[in-house]
């Protein structure tokens, strides 16, 4: 009797162990600036993740997401990511934002443990290129190199103004936007007469680095910074300088800024910011969005976080599907297959579609909210560049390009 329950015992047990293995297909981490310089956008770009993950569900793949915190910070960070990879086993990671916070979370924990790394808002041209991923293929993002981003933020700026200063966050994105900017402004015939270097940690004031800046007499400042950066030496330059001429980026197209230093001051005034295709993909994501948390907030990567969880989860679909484990490496060896041509477009929303044909053995190519999401070698993709402006109190589109 003692055996037969010692036998009972085990089998109550391993069901239960099964049960709990089955109560998720996947587990995603995700990496989000809740605090920090970029605290505006990421609680944003976490509902797009998460709206992505509900359809899923509802179609027939479930998702563990686990959410950290990297405070827009290189140790936090990591040490986020290393909790992520190592306790809680993710077989991927959504983030981060920041590029200089990707940047050492790929070198030394998801590229050295194998594990998929997707950034939806890292735009350093660096990441293409990051040693650390080379023969490895872990390293992804669904947002554009500033390569695109600053020629062509370069080319718009130099049809505003002649000449120009950059005040730019000192780090992996600051560093790269401002260079091809700068590469991109002068080829177009203006003139950058100062690049100014601010530290990425928020500071209370900024009027040493606005007085290099603008002692020179540009006709316009560009802010390529976060906005809890941004929003504190805009307001600084009006005042103190009685500046009033401004050029924003992705970083900086914040409607906390124009709470801080009033609508009127901002009136007119431009920047530019990874985009959309438009089309059926952007209102289908648009439709959702609205319907499960109300109106679109006009931050940028919002999208790009919703494609980042899509490519992930019809990837891993395609994994159970084959019936292999659920590893990172798995689903990276089927992220190109379910995101690039060719095979059966795929919408926002459409996963129920995209499962069947999956399970059909058909291909299928999800063409995503923020454009194609068609991975190159080094895990890029090339989604059109927003150049928008602040109007009326609101951010709002101009045009594609």
């Amino acid at each position: 009797m003692k055996k037969l329950g010692i036998v009972a015992l085990v089998i109550v047990c391993s069901l239960g162990l099964s049960a709990v293995a089955g109560a998720q297909d996947v587990k995603v981490g995700t990496l989000m600036s809740i605090t920090g310089p970029l605290k505006e956008y990421g609680p944003a770009i976490q509902k797009g993740i998460d709206l992505a993950a509900k359809e899923m569900a509802a179609a027939g793949l479930k998702i563990k997401l686990i959410p950290e915190d990297d405070e827009t910070s290189a140790i936090p960070g990591t040490n986020a990511a290393k909790k992520l990879v190592e306790v809680d086993k993710v077989a991927a990671i959504i983030g981060a934002l920041a590029s200089g916070v990707t940047q050492p979370v790929a070198e030394s924990v998801t590229c050295p443990a194998g594990v998929i790394l997707i950034s939806p808002a890292s735009t350093s041209p660096l990441i293409t290129q990051l040693p650390a991923d080379k023969g490895k293929d872990v390293l992804f993002r669904t947002c554009p190199s500033d390569s695109l981003q600053g020629s062509v933020s370069g080319a718009v700026a130099a049809k505003l103004y002649k000449t120009i200063s950059v005040l730019y966050v000192n780090n992996a994105y600051g560093q790269g936007l401002a260079e091809w900017f700068k590469k991109s402004y002068e080829e177009k015939g203006g003139k950058v007469v100062a690049m100014v270097p601010h530290d990425e940690k928020a500071a209370s004031s900024y009027t040493a680095e606005l007085k290099k800046a603008l002692d020179v007499k540009p006709q316009a400042l560009a802010a390529f910074s976060y906005p809890e950066h941004a929003k504190v030496y805009v307001k600084e330059a009006i005042e103190f300088f009685k500046f009033k001429n401004f050029y924003f980026c992705d970083g900086t197209k914040s409607e906390v800024i124009i709470q801080a230093v009033g609508a009127a001051n901002l009136e007119g005034l431009m920047g530019t910011a990874p985009g959309s295709t438009g089309g059926k993909a952007l209102l289908a994501f648009n439709a959702a969005f609205k319907k499960e948390y109300g109106a679109l907030p006009p931050l940028p990567f919002i999208t790009n976080g919703y494609d980042a969880m899509a490519v992930i989860g019809l990837a891993a679909y395609k994994v159970k599907a084959k019936g292999l484990p659920m590893t990172s490496a798995n689903i990276r060896d089927q992220l190109r297959f379910v995101a690039n041509p060719p095979g059966t477009v795929i919408l926002p929303g459409e996963f129920k579609k995209a499962f069947d044909l999956i399970k059909k053995g058909q291909d299928i190519n999800y063409e995503g909210a923020a454009g194609a999401q068609d991975f190159d070698a080094n895990g890029d993709v090339i989604t059109p560049i927003e150049v928008w402006k602040f109007t009326g109190g609101k951010i709002m589109s101009v045009r594609r390009e």
